[in-house]
C-alpha cells in the first residue's frame, strides 16, 4: 500500500488541530526532550535523559541505557552513529556490506543483518522520536546532535514501535531563543573535507527558525582496479531545518522539522579472500582494493522526511504529545559479489521505502507517587526491493530478477506506569498490544540473453515466473513489562525487570515459490507456496537486574547489569545456490534462492559494566565491559529432507563474547581557554559474520585506538581539534559474502583437489569481505556566535 500525501496531510493537520484546541487550558511547559544537562566531566548522575519518555537523571532510570552528549561526541571526533558502538557494551552498529548508508544493528545478540524488504529490524533507530522503519539511510552522520541514547533490551511499553532487541535514539538540538550561528570545517587524510553550517534566529517572542547544511566528503581508502575509480569513498550532502513555536516556558510547544540526505558515494567493492577459481586472479595485497566491474546503476541514496512534534500541558498533571511523521528513501546500488570483472555473480539492486506514522501520548505526573504514560501508535509503510542476480559465466545472459513489495500496517496501544510504594521503593508495570499486518507481492522471473528490463538489460523472459505471489498475514501479541526499583539514597538505584519482546513474521522476498514442497505430484498450491514463503514471529523473554550508583560525592559513577533472555523462533534469513526449472521447455538451471528459517530456541545471558571517575586535577577515566554467552539451543534445518538439529554447529552472528572500552582524558586551562586531551581503546572479541562459522570471514578479536586533542577558546567562541581514529591501522572485517560449499551439518567449508573452496554459484567462487575504516587523522575547526 503506497502512502499517500493526502493521508500524511490529514495526520499533520489533525495533530495541529488537537494542539490548537488544547492550548487555552494548558499551563507552563518546557519543550519535550530537553537538552542533556551534564555536570562536571564524567558526572553521569547529572545527565538527564528521556529513555522513559520523561526527563530523568540517568541514575534514576531502571533500564540499561548509555547516553552520549553532543559535547562528548565532539571531543571524541565521532563521525557517524556507528562510532558510539565502540563504547557501549554488547552493541554492534556497522555499515551493511556494500554501502555507506545502510545500517546493521545488534544489541545483546538480537538484530537483523539483511536489508531487503520483508525483514523487520531487531533494533529500533529513532530520529527525534520518529522510528525509521527500514535500515537504508539509517547510518546517520553526527552533526547538530543534542545526544544519542542507546537502550538495551526489548522496548514496547514506552515507544511507538515495538523493538525486540533495543533502541538507538538520535536527538537533534532544539533552537535557542536568541540568534545563533555555528560553522565547522574538517580536513584530514584520504582528502577528508567536511563543512557544517548551523544557524537559527527568533521570528518573534515565541517563534524560531533554524537549520543546518552539511557537506561530507572523503576520498577512497582503496581503488577499483577495473573501473579506475575510488573504493570506500564518501560523497554526501545533508540538511535539516525546523520551525519551533512555544516551549521555553510557554504552554504549548510545536516543532515542525524536515531533513534531507543525498549520498552519491561510489559503491563499496569487496575484497576477494580466495583467488579466482577460473581466471586465477590473485588475491589483492590491499584489502580496500577491488576488481568488480558492475557500476550500473550508479550508487545513489536519497532520503528525506517531515515530522511534527506537539506537546501541550492539559493541566498541572496531564501532558499531551503528538508525533507525526512521513519519510521516504530511494536507493540504487550495484553489488559485485564475486569482485571480479566477469559477470560471475553481479547484482544491481534498488530499494524504495516510504512510511507514515502517528503517535499520541498522554503523560501523567502530578508530583505524587503515580506517574505514567498511555500511548497509541500507527505505522503504514511500504518497502520495495528489486534486484537482478546475473550469472553470465554460468549460462550466457542468465538472470534471476526479483521484485518484492512488502507492506506493513501496524496499530498499537501501550502504557507504562510507575508507583512509588515508599520514598525508596518504586514499582513499574506496563504492557503493549500490537496488531501487525504484513502484505507481500513477490515476482521472480528468469531471463536469458541479458539482465532484466528494469535495470536496462536486454534479457528475454524465460518461461513462467518461478514466483508470482500475493498474500498477507496478521500477527497480534500482548507484551508486558514490569520492574521494581529500590533507591536507598538518591545516589543508588538497585532494580530488577522483566520484559517480553516481539517481532512480527512475514514472507521471504527472495523465496522461489516453484520449489515449495507439494503434498501431491505436480505444481504446489497457492496455500503451499504461502506456507513455504512465510516465516513466524519471534519473541524473547528478557530478565535483568542492575545497579546504578554515584559514589565519592559524584566523582565515581557506575552501572552494572546482568541479563538473561529466552529467545524463540529466531528468524534466520539467508541466500543459497539452488537449481530451478527455467526456459521453454523448462530445464534445470542454477540460480539464487532465499532461505528463511525460524531457528527454534536460543539463550542469551551476560553482564555489563560501565563506569567513569573524576580523579582530580582534570584527569578522568571512563570504561565499559560487556560479556554475553549467546548460543542456539535448537536450530532445525532440513538435511536430505530430514529435519536435523544443528545447534551445536551454529553461532550467533555479530555478537562478540567480549566488548570493552576505556577512555582516559585530561582537561586543563590553557591561557584563558580550555584544553582537552583524550584517548579511547576499544576491544571486541571474535565475531561471527553468519550463523555458520567461516574461517575466511569471521573476525578474530581486535582493539582500536583513538585519540584527540581539542582547544576551546575563552567563552567557547571557537575551538580547534586534532583527531586520530584507528591509530594502529588495524585491518578488521565487518561483513562479507560467501557462496562456497559447506558441510550441511557442521558448516565446514568443502575444498576441491586444488585446495580451494568449491563454488556453489558462479565458477569463480565468492568469498569477499568488507573492512572497517583504516587509520584516519583529521583537523576540525569550529566557530560559534
Amino acid at each position: 500500500m503506497r502512502v499517500s500525501n493526502s493521508r500524511m496531510a490529514a495526520v499533520l493537520l489533525g495533530s495541529a488541530a488537537v494542539a490548537a484546541f488544547a492550548a487555552p487550558s494548558a499551563s507552563a511547559q518546557d519543550a519535550p526532550d530537553a537538552a542533556v544537562e551534564a555536570g562536571e566531566a564524567g558526572d553521569d548522575a547529572a545527565i538527564v535523559v528521556t529513555a522513559r519518555r520523561r526527563e530523568e537523571r540517568l541514575i534514576d532510570v531502571p533500564v540499561a541505557v548509555t547516553a552520549f552528549t553532543g559535547e562528548q561526541l565532539a571531543e571524541r571526533g565521532a563521525l557517524d552513529i556507528t562510532d558510539v558502538a565502540q563504547s557501549v557494551p554488547n552493541v554492534t552498529l556497522e555499515n551493511s556490506r556494500a554501502t555507506n548508508s545502510t545500517l546493521s544493528a545488534f544489541i545483546r545478540g538480537i538484530g537483523q543483518q539483511d536489508p531487503v524488504s520483508g525483514f523487520e529490524q531487531g533494533v529500533g533507530i529513532y530520529l527525534d522520536d520518529v522510528y525509521l522503519n527500514r535500515p537504508q539511510a539509517a547510518v546517520l552522520d553526527i552533526y547538530d546532535v543534542e545526544r544519542i541514547e542507546v537502550l538495551r533490551g526489548p522496548q514496547g511499553t514506552l515507544y511507538g514501535r515495538n523493538t525486540i532487541g533495543g533502541a538507538v535514539k538520535y536527538v537533534t538540538r532544539q533552537l535557542p531563543q536568541e540568534f545563533a550561528f555555528k560553522a565547522r570545517a574538517t580536513y584530514g587524510t584520504y582528502d577528508q573535507a567536511e563543512g557544517v553550517i548551523t544557524a537559527s534566529a527568533p521570528l518573534g517572542d515565541i517563534v524560531r527558525v533554524g537549520g543546518s547544511v552539511a557537506r561530507l566528503s572523503r576520498g577512497g581508502f582503496g581503488d577499483n582496479l577495473t573501473l579506475g575509480t575510488e573504493n570506500y569513498n564518501k560523497d554526501v550532502w545533508a540538511a535539516r531545518g525546523s520551525l519551533e513555536m512555544g516551549g521555553h516556558g510557554e504552554p504549548v510547544f510545536v516543532r515542525i522539522s524536515g531533513d534531507y540526505t543525498r549520498d552519491k558515494s561510489l559503491q563499496r567493492g569487496g575484497h576477494r579472500l580466495i583467488p579466482g577459481l577460473v581466471s586465477g586472479a590473485p588475491v589483492l595485497d590491499d584489502v580496500y582494493d577491488t576488481r568488480g566491474a558492475l557500476d550500473d546503476p550508479k550508487q545513489d541514496v536519497e532520503a528525506y522526511g517531515l515530522s511534527m512534534n506537539v506537546s501541550v500541558e492539559l493541566g498541572d498533571a496531564l501532558t499531551f504529545r503528538s508525533i507525526s511523521a512521513w519519510r521516504k528513501d530511494d536507493t540504487f546500488g550495484p553489488i559485485d559479489f564475486d569482485a571480479l570483472p566477469a559477470v560471475d555473480l553481479d547484482v544491481p539492486g534498488a530499494y524504495f521505502n516510504e512510511q507514515i506514522s502517528q503517535e499520541f501520548q498522554f503523560l501523567y505526573d502530578d508530583g505524587g507517587p503515580l506517574t505514567g504514560l498511555l500511548g497509541l501508535y500507527y505505522l503504514d509503510a511500504t518497502a520495495d526491493t528489486l534486484f537482478d542476480v546475473r550469472l553470465f559465466t554460468t549460462v550466457p545472459g542468465l538472470t534471476a530478477f526479483t521484485a518484492a513489495e512488502v507492506d506493513t500496517e501496524t496499530y498499537a496501544i501501550f502504557g507504562d506506569f510507575t508507583y512509588d510504594l515508599t520514598e525508596q521503593l518504586s514499582l513499574s508495570v506496563g504492557g503493549r498490544y500490537t496488531w501487525d499486518e504484513r502484505s507481500a507481492s513477490i515476482l521472480r522471473q528468469n531471463y536469458l540473453g541479458g539482465g532484466s528490463p528494469f535495470f536496462g538489460g536486454a534479457g528475454v523472459a524465460a518461461g513462467a515466473p518461478s514466483t508470482d505471489f500475493d498474500g498477507s498475514a496478521q500477527f497480534k501479541k500482548f507484551t508486558p513489562r514490569a520492574s521494581i526499583s529500590f533507591m536507598p539514597t538518591p545516589d543508588h538505584n538497585i532494580y530488577a525487570s522483566y520484559s517480553k519482546g516481539f517481532k512480527g513474521g512475514g514472507f521471504d522476498p527472495r523465496g522461489v515459490g516453484s520449489t515449495a514442497p507439494a503434498a501431491t505430484p505436480g505444481a504446489p498450491t497457492d496455500a503451499e507456496i504461502a506456507d513455504f514463503l512465510s516465516f513466524a514471529p519471534e519473541q524473547v523473554d528478557s530478565y535483568e537486574i542492575g545497579y546504578k550508583g554515584s559514589l565519592m560525592g559524584g566523582r565515581l559513577n557506575v552501572a552494572v547489569a546482568g541479563f538473561y533472555a529466552d529467545y524463540t523462533d529466531v528468524q534466520i534469513p539467508g541466500s543459497v545456490a539452488c537449481t530451478i526449472m527455467a526456459g521453454d521447455p523448462p530445464e534445470p538451471t542454477p540460480s539464487f534462492c532465499g532461505v528463511v528459517s525460524n531457528a527454534g530456541k536460543a539463550t542469551f545471558k551476560g553482564l555489563e559494566f560501565e563506569a567513569n571517575a573524576r580523579l582530580g586535577g582534570g584527569f578522568a577515566l571512563a570504561g565499559s565491559l560487556g560479556y554475553i554467552d549467546a548460543q542456539y539451543d535448537e536450530y532445525i534445518t532440513n538435511i536430505g529432507n530430514t529435519p536435523t538439529d544443528v545447534a551445536d554447529f551454529r553461532e550467533v552472528q555479530n555478537t562478540p563474547r567480549w566488548t570493552a572500552s576505556g577512555t582516559a582524558s585530561y582537561n586543563t586551562g590553557l591561557g584563558d581557554g580550555d584544553l582537552y586531551i583524550g584517548s579511547t581503546v576499544s576491544y571486541r572479541s571474535k565475531t561471527y559474520q553468519f550463523e555458520i562459522p567461516n574461517p575466511y570471514l569471521d573476525q578474530d578479536g581486535y582493539a582500536l585506538v583513538d585519540a584527540s586533542v581539542v582547544y576551546t577558546a575563552p567563552g567557547g567562541r571557537w575551538s580547534i581539534g586534532l583527531y586520530g581514529k584507528n591509530l594502529t591501522d588495524k585491518q578488521y572485517k565487518t561483513s562479507g559474502y560467501t557462496f562456497v560449499a559447506t558441510d550441511p551439518t557442521t558448516g565446514e567449508i568443502q575444498t576441491g583437489a586444488n585446495g580451494q573452496p568449491i563454488p556453489t554459484l558462479g565458477p569463480e567462487g565468492t568469498l569477499t569481505a568488507f573492512y572497517g575504516n583504516p587509520r584516519q587523522v583529521f583537523l576540525t575547526a569550529t566557530l560559534k556566535y
